[in-house]
């Protein structure tokens, strides 16, 4: 087998891989609409209530009718994935890496299809929508080796006349709920790292984004996976959503969201059940207030801009990772901020179909989150671009730039989830990190800094997961930008890292006297 290497993205300043893109999007435009079962134990499942999955872009539009099941439906799916676990958890651990193998290759080979729906569902540009699912692929093709890695004999110290052993082997039954902004890739990262380790799942989806879990359910059958192993459950999140956290028979959760949500899950999950004979296990990612220090010392303001812009607006600023806040020191804040303006207003807004750099945010309720925050902006401080819903069809807010804040303001601390980015004045790089280090989160962050002696310090001292130096503090890479954060950006469960399977595994030591 090969070593893993990075899934090369899609090249779209050729043309011809534009028309593949938009010939993908006119199929899909041909099965709007149609309505999607749960899957429990291999079964098509239909439930009273309805989840409807609306293009953000053009909300009139329905991309497709789900369920929206209950208590009824997820104690089924809970029961399937406790019943094929039985057997599930023997199997060799090569057959199952050897299945996302082969669900990457029908990745690859569905690649501009998968690229649609997610432009249709949620709203990403081509670019944005191929990165997310080309960070899939690698998810399944980097797992699937470190499953390989990890069933591997395990040294241990030897000792005289006795011969020891110590393996992996999987905890149980899984939720695993995963969030709508990197609906294909973090969906699959979890799901497909809890398969491989030998578990079984209840994937239970955002409703903002069921179409893309329903493709990688399908396309799991589609290669050979047992039924039950994973079960699809688009579900109410306070009904079904808290009995499956609750329910004895699950052994983990694993959660991409909300700070409210994951701490409820938490929370939740830390309590005993009746029945229940384990404590369990909460993998958490849970977002950021991202911040990228702008030093003195730097060979060129452009270049900061620039990350700076690609960092906040990306898909919107709908990235726990995204550029939230900039701290540019005061001998060059004029000039930066000048280039940023400039910058933000030439930004190109349209339709994700014909592949705009910047689309619509998601979902009405995002939009309204949004635009309230917008409104404490206005009164916090100074909007300088932006700040107001655009006058045309779908769910587009004018990126926003908003100055002289307060440090401790809501607009400086609380995550936002869109297109705002907040800029502030610094003395010098003691107070810059000072400012980064004050919010609750420690996801991301970012230096821009020629002084050796200020990167090393901020090294050790800017308490954040994933920090960048000179580059932009978006676009973590599977094995080569482990990515998960800190304090309230969850617990820290680096995806796409070496030690991430292990999070649904546990050891076990067995010895023989000789």
């Amino acid at each position: 087998m090969l070593p893993f290497s990075v899934e090369p993205l899609t090249d779209f300043n050729n043309p011809a891989n534009v028309q593949l893109q938009k010939d993908a999007l006119a199929k899909i435009n041909t099965q709007l609409g149609k309505e999607y079962p749960n899957i429990i134990n291999g079964k098509e499942v239909f439930s009273e209530k309805k989840t409807k999955s609306v293009n953000p872009a053009n909300p009139a539009e329905i991309v497709g009718l789900f369920q929206k099941s209950g208590k009824d439906q997820a104690e089924e799916a809970i029961q399937a994935a406790h019943n094929a676990f039985q057997k599930w958890q023997y199997f060799p651990a090569d057959e199952r890496a050897k299945l996302l193998f082969k669900a990457a290759e029908v990745c690859k080979k569905r690649r501009f299809e998968i690229n649609a729906w997610m432009i249709k569902e949620v709203g990403k540009n081509f670019v944005e929508a191929d990165a997310d699912t080309a960070e899939a692929i690698d998810f399944l093709e980097f797992y699937g080796r470190e499953m390989l890695r990890y069933s591997q004999t395990q040294p241990l110290t030897p000792y005289p006349h006795e011969y020891n052993e110590y393996f992996y082997i999987p905890l149980g039954v899984g939720v695993v709920v995963p969030p709508w902004n990197f609906p294909f890739a973090i969906m699959v990262g979890m799901t497909s790292a809890a398969i491989v380790t030998g578990n079984t799942v209840v994937l239970k989806p955002s409703s903002d984004a069921p179409m893309m879990a329903k493709l990688f359910v399908d396309i799991m059958k589609e290669v050979g996976l047992p039924d039950g192993v994973l079960n699809y459950l688009v579900a109410s999140g306070g009904e079904a959503g808290d009995y499956l956290v609750d329910h004895p028979l699950t052994r983990f959760v694993a959660f991409t969201g909300s700070v409210a949500t994951g701490s409820r899950i938490y929370e939740r999950a830390a309590k005993v059940n009746k029945g229940q004979i384990w404590l369990k296990r909460v993998i958490a990612e849970m977002g950021g207030k991202d911040t990228m220090i702008v030093d003195s010392e730097i060979p060129s303001v452009d270049a900061a801009v620039n990350a700076a812009v690609t960092g906040a607006y990306g898909f919107q600023g709908q990235k726990c990772s995204a550029c939230s806040r900039v701290i540019v020191d005061e001998s060059i804040y004029d000039e930066f901020l000048e280039k940023l303006i400039k910058q933000v207003k030439e930004l190109p807004i349209g339709s994700p179909e014909e592949n705009y750099r910047v689309g619509p945010v998601a979902s009405a309720s995002a939009e309204a989150t949004i635009m309230e925050y917008l409104e404490i902006a206005k009164q916090e401080g100074n909007v300088l671009v932006g700040g107001n819903k655009m006058d045309r069809p779908g769910y587009f807010i004018e990126p926003t730039v908003v100055a002289d804040l307060a440090v401790d303001s809501r607009i400086s601390l609380e995550e936002i989830f869109g297109p705002v980015l907040a800029v502030f004045k610094s003395k010098n790089f003691d107070e810059a990190l000072q400012i980064a280090n004050n919010t609750s989160f420690g996801l991301t962050g970012g230096v821009f800094s020629n002084n050796r002696e200020k990167l090393i310090r901020a090294k050790k001292e800017f308490h954040v997961g994933n920090l960048y130096f000179n580059r932009k503090i978006t676009g973590a890479i599977v094995d080569v930008h482990p990515f998960g954060g800190f304090n309230m950006s969850g617990t820290d469960s680096k995806a796409g890292s070496r030690d991430y399977l292990l999070l649904f595994m546990q050891g076990k030591s067995v010895s023989e006297l000789l």
